[in-house]
């Protein structure tokens, strides 16, 4: 009885079947969400409407600083190779926004003709008009870093008076665009000068909402000793505190992003382990992008709701008639409690509303009178997209991760200390005598035998009791101890020689001087009377 309708319901509620994420990006964006934007002007409001090219593109990163921090350096540094309209200098050369982009052959494409080739993600950018657009370019060539990720050089953020000379066009409002669409923002500061200026905090409270997109990186630290560094680093930490509004604090990397010699060398280990994490988590970007891309459409829905709430709520308090002038103010003037009335009503988090002072400066060069009601089948499309499409894409994302090798930047800088002994941690902690010929637990074997034949061996063996009573005096955790025991115990038999033991204990020191342990014995570390045992076990 009454089949009909159940059939009905399943076939609304079946989420549709999509063969790449970005298919299933473009066409849920396509029919599900860009009605509703076009419904209630969102793009007027907040952003313009997405393109093929923004599920399309490679991940990008945007550089954003105060000039002379060294933006365009570190540039240069991670493509180790210049790139075409590079300039660098300590005063304020970068006057332009520079995509720098791989292509075939070396070459700049003026940013009027950028803005209209349907191949980059940049077309909506010809809203902020030919100002900008003459300060625009795309430097294209051939290297191995730009075949995985695209880097954006954004014009040095002004302090003192020159913040006082326009530059023409909103030049926030420019990085507001790019935050919305690239997946990481590099906000670089120089040790030498930490002062937020007004432009610069007016830049990082652009990018309020995609503070999960934000590193910090405190550039030139080896021109500062290291008791000043400390007062550098925690300077910077205080002044971000007070403009970035999260209670989480930012990661902030610490290094000299250059090819040049470090000037104080002293914190070279810890510039060496900054960079190598900085460098982890910009070659994650082609592994994560799809899933930056679900988050930001998802994040995109939930505001294009908002909106679609405010602007109808609007409509709905305007007059057909007379006094149409003096409700607008009035209801401008109140838009504080119709955020209110409309988070109780419907349930929605105060972190998801727009800006409520923009939004009442732009309110007052529209005509709320010709504001779309409120209509419920476009909002119910935009529910089931985020109920039931996004959760099949999610699942889509999972697969082409598993199905694809990993896909991590190449090249450039992030080639130099991949391997050999100039890699991050070689020869150090458990690598220590990699390339020795000697193993290198003999040379505290003596002082390691003198404890082993305390513990009473029986046939040349200690048992696992008698060898955890002298373990535990290292105070590591069981948890930590139990593993040292499995990577020394290499015969399997329970017990440890005196080879295993002074194994064990130099695995010991190794943890206990701050290093990992390896998750398999390396082949230098085993005892050269087990190395058949070794290799037999891995064959």
């Amino acid at each position: 009885m009454f089949s009909w309708l159940g059939t009905d319901d399943r076939r609304k509620k079946e989420p549709e079947v999509f063969q790449t994420v970005s298919e299933g990006l473009k066409k849920l964006y396509k029919t599900k969400l860009l009605p509703l934007e076009e419904s209630y002007k969102f793009h007027e409001f907040h952003s313009p409407a997405l393109e093929d090219a923004d599920f399309d593109n490679k991940p990008m990163v945007l550089l954003v600083g105060q000039y002379s921090t060294g933006k365009t350096s570190f540039i240069r540094y991670l493509l180790e190779q210049d790139f075409p309209g590079m300039r660098i200098g300590p005063e304020p050369t970068t006057d332009s926004f520079i995509a720098v982009m791989h292509g075939n052959t070396e070459g700049v494409i003026p940013g009027n003709a950028l803005v209209v080739d349907p191949k980059k993600p940049f077309r909506k950018l010809n809203a902020f008009g030919n100002a900008f657009l003459n300060r625009f370019v795309c430097a294209q060539l051939p290297n191995p870093v730009l075949e995985s990720i695209s880097v954006i050089d954004t014009p040095g953020i002004l302090s003192g008076e020159k913040q006082r000379i326009s530059r023409g066009y909103d030049f926030a409002a420019v990085l507001e665009w790019f935050a919305e669409r690239v997946d990481r923002i590099i906000l670089l500061f120089d040790a030498h000068k930490l002062d937020i200026s007004d432009e610069f905090s007016e830049v990082i409270k652009a990018l309020k909402n995609h503070e999960d997109k934000i590193r910090v990186v405190l550039n030139k630290a080896d021109q500062i000793e290291t008791q000043q560094l400390m007062r550098v680093y925690g300077a910077l930490m205080w002044s971000l505190g007070k403009i970035v509004n999260t209670p989480e604090v930012i990661r902030v990397y610490i290094g000299s992003f250059w090819s040049h010699p470090l000037l104080i060398p002293d914190n070279r280990k810890l510039f060496e382990a900054e960079e190598q994490d900085l460098f982890k988590d910009i070659q994650s970007l082609p592994r994560n992008a799809a899933l930056r891309k679900l988050n930001d459409l998802i994040k995109r829905a939930r505001l294009a709701k908002v909106h679609a709430y405010i602007i109808s709520s609007l409509k709905k308090e305007m007059p057909s008639v007379f006094g149409k002038e003096n409700k607008k103010k009035e209801l401008i003037g109140s838009l504080g409690d119709i955020y209110k009335r409309i988070e109780r009503e419907h349930q929605i988090s105060p972190g998801d509303f727009p800006n409520l002072k923009k939004m009442q400066d732009q309110l007052q060069a529209q005509d709320l009178t010709k504001f779309q009601p409120l209509k419920p089948k476009l909002l119910e499309a935009v529910d089931d997209m985020l109920a039931n499409d996004i959760a099949s894409l999610m699942v889509l994302v999972r697969q082409e991760e598993t199905q694809r090798p990993n896909p991590v930047v190449k090249g450039g800088a992030f080639d130099g200390t991949l391997d050999g002994p100039f890699g991050h941690g070689y020869g150090e902690g458990a690598g220590e005598g990699i390339d020795e010929a000697e193993w290198v637990v003999a040379r505290d074997k003596p002082a390691y035998d003198e404890i082993f034949y305390t513990l009473s061996p029986v046939n040349g063996k200690v048992t696992g009791a008698n060898a955890k009573k002298e373990m535990v005096k290292s105070k590591l955790p069981n948890t930590v101890l139990g593993k040292i025991w499995k990577l020394a115990d290499i015969d399997k038999d329970g017990m440890l020689d005196d080879e295993e033991f002074a194994l064990a204990n130099h695995l010991i020191k190794v943890k206990l001087e701050g290093h990992e342990l390896p998750s398999e014995l390396p082949a230098h570390l085993v005892p050269p009377s087990k190395r058949k045992i070794s290799e037999d076990a891995t064959l």
